[in-house]
């Protein structure tokens, strides 16, 4: 069985960096994208699994960015993956297949991947 793929999104290139090797090594096929239209681009062409989604982000936010997945592709699972657990709330929010709160330790991210890819 191939390795599911994983497309990380967040403008932070620390942030994209951490979850590329975490989750390399968790034993996923990851690709990083730094932006809204870096991400869809991406979602075109390699067709990802499920994709993370930061919410803050410059030109685009990670809610309009996963409202615009979800209108394109909507059996595509998307993660808010986000430092601000506030926006938990947001109208907006609730497309999303789940809402993780960063933080150092990938783990509470990892298990979520495992649920919605039903690993």
């Amino acid at each position: 069985m191939s390795a599911k793929r994983i497309l990380v999104v967040d403008d932070e290139a620390s942030i994209r960096e951490l979850y590329r090797e975490e989750l390399s090594e968790s034993g996923y096929s990851v690709e990083t994208a730094a932006s809204a239209r870096e991400a869809l681009q991406a979602v075109k062409t390699s067709a990802p699994d499920l994709v993370t989604v930061d919410i803050k982000m410059p030109e685009e936010d990670g809610i309009s960015l996963l409202r615009e997945i979800k209108e394109r592709w909507p059996r595509l699972p998307v993660v808010i993956c986000t430092a601000y657990p506030v926006y938990r709330q947001e109208f907006g929010a609730w497309a999303s297949d789940a809402y993780v709160v960063k933080s150092a330790d990938l783990g509470e991210l990892k298990k979520t991947l495992r649920t919605i890819l039903g690993e």
